[in-house]
């Protein structure tokens, strides 16, 4: 899997970063938390917690 550091600057050098980031849905942490500090998303089957850390940082965990 690429770092989203890794796909922004392959994207720039491509040319493709507006028109990319364009179609892409967004999601305000606000809606997605609702006030929590911590939250269960599911993928393939997985659980994985994702959580506001006290500096306001995103921490994704299996």
């Amino acid at each position: 899997m690429m770092a989203a550091e890794d796909i922004t600057a392959q994207a720039q050098q491509t040319g493709t970063a507006s028109a990319d980031v364009a179609r892409l849905p967004e999601y305000d942490t606000r809606s997605l938390f609702d006030g929590a500090r911590e939250i269960v998303i599911h993928h393939a089957g997985a659980a994985y917690r994702m959580k506001i850390t006290k500096q306001g940082k995103l921490i994704l965990n299996k």
